[in-house]
């Protein structure tokens, strides 16, 4: 009996490395590479593209922080994709108000990106805490960045009006993400300690979230 595929999409400016501490023995990862921007490309336009290279048509797709909105996007658009969406959010409203503030003072856009993967220390203060394997893949994974990859996601998640919350999406959040406070989320499952990236810190939890949901 061959195992159920499962789609992972990456958060960003991150790989599958990002899910690489998961136990997934219970499915068959396939994880999803990214697909260059069009100019100006808008987040639902992206995700309904790089919805084109699952072939499946009732994918389980998971996906972590901007991916988790794109997954958000696919599940509106298909109601036979089932999403889970992990450190993430739905809509445009459960975005904190400091997040916001940068569509008004878009000073990404002027970083120069030696400055942005010089950064690493800080952005993964941000993220959170974790172990020293789980640290060296971190450092490794922004160090790996686009910048300019990095900056037409920005632009497209700051620009995001998303206000619907599609039925066939179930929400994983952390209760010490700093990035997405969960108390600006309506998340269906919390994993109690998970920060942003809790598929690295808090992966045996995480697996066992997502072997119940996917089996």
């Amino acid at each position: 009996m061959s195992m159920k595929k499962v789609y992972f999409i990456s958060g960003l400016g991150a790989d599958k490395r990002v899910f690489s501490f998961l136990d997934l023995s219970f499915c068959e990862p396939i994880y999803i590479d990214w697909i260059d921007p069009l100019k100006k490309e808008s987040l639902e336009s992206y995700a309904l593209r790089l919805r084109n290279s699952i072939l499946q048509t009732d994918p389980v797709i998971v996906g972590i922080s901007f991916g988790g909105m794109l997954a958000t996007e696919m599940a509106k658009a298909d109601p036979k994709v089932k999403a889970i969406i992990i450190s993430s959010n739905k809509t445009a409203d459960e975005f904190p108000t400091y997040l916001r503030i940068g569509k008004y003072l878009p000073i990404y856009k002027w970083m120069p990106g030696k400055v942005m993967k010089q950064s690493a220390y800080i952005i993964k203060w941000v993220f959170g805490r974790n172990g020293k394997e789980q640290k060296r893949v971190f450092l490794e994974i922004v160090r790996d960045t686009n910048p300019d990859f990095v900056k037409w996601a920005i632009t497209s998640i700051l620009n995001w009006k998303n206000r619907e919350v599609p039925k066939n999406l179930i929400h994983l959040h952390g209760t010490a993400d700093r990035l997405l406070p969960h108390r600006f989320v309506k998340a269906d499952h919390l994993v109690k300690g998970g920060n942003h990236v809790m598929p690295m810190d808090s992966h045996e939890e995480v697996s066992a979230l997502l072997r119940e949901l996917i089996q």
